[in-house]
């Protein structure tokens, strides 16, 4: 009852959350997770909008978020698509030009990031003044689901290897489910030039020489529930070699 009490409160302070939720092949996806936005937003009481940037998807995603805005309305469901795939760091510089919230939240559109956890997140944000508040999967509560031994693995010794070379400070280093201050995170983007799944990575470490503030709040990561997952052979390697180019450059 005290965390509804604090939420209602909320809603006459001027803050405003905006969901960036960059899209490719998530025609099955983009309904349950707009759901989800919208009846943990709405219990809550934050304000809010989502805005789907599609980076033209051939199985007709964008399609599946017109009908969404029409049930859901063009205040809260913002559709700003591309016409190619671009890459994720332009695709938040893009999402971030049309954000009208003073907070960022970065997330994924596969249902592997629940958005039951966002109030905890905006609580965190608030009890500690945080820049920048990131889920972890590798502490308290958080925890991996549906992944095999391979990925469990490869995700670990990563997230270790990055932790001795880097020290960055925090214990995730390449989820992306996260909280920003919008101008942190305009700030960050524009620094950062890794790709793929290093550039996560890099926007904490580039939050670490600008002297922001980081708070983690655990979550638990489920697989995609539709779709191929992106993880491959070719990113394994990208990472590894972002991962050198960011020790030897920071």
């Amino acid at each position: 009852m005290a965390s509804r009490k604090g939420s209602h409160q909320s809603r006459g302070n001027g803050d405003k959350y905006s969901v960036l939720l960059p899209t490719y092949n998530e025609r099955e996806n983009l309904p349950l997770i707009v759901w989800l936005l919208v009846k943990y937003f709405g219990e809550s009481g934050y304000n809010y909008e989502i805005i789907v940037i599609d980076d033209g998807s051939p199985d007709g995603t964008l399609e599946v978020a017109e009908q969404l805005q029409r049930i859901y309305g063009e205040d809260k469901i913002l559709l700003r698509p591309r016409a190619k795939k671009l890459g994720l760091g332009t695709a938040y510089i893009h999402g971030i030009k049309h954000a009208t919230g003073n907070y960022v939240f970065i997330m994924d559109a596969d249902l592997s990031h629940h958005p039951k956890f966002i109030p905890e997140f905006i609580e965190k944000q608030r009890e500690g003044g945080y820049d920048l508040v990131s889920g972890t999967r590798y502490r308290g509560d958080g925890g991996v689901y549906g992944w095999d031994l391979r990925r469990k693995l490869i995700s670990r010794g990563a997230n270790y290897v990055t932790q001795v070379l880097l020290r960055p400070g925090a214990s995730d280093l390449t989820g992306s489910f996260r909280l920003y201050r919008k101008e942190v995170l305009e700030s960050l983007v524009e620094r950062c030039v890794s790709k793929g799944y290093v550039f996560q990575m890099e926007m904490i470490v580039r939050a670490r020489q600008g002297n922001y503030t980081v708070g983690e709040v655990p979550i638990s990561f489920v697989d995609r529930v539709y779709g191929e997952s992106k993880l491959g052979g070719n990113e394994i390697v990208s990472f590894l070699k972002g991962l050198l180019t960011l020790f030897a450059t920071t």
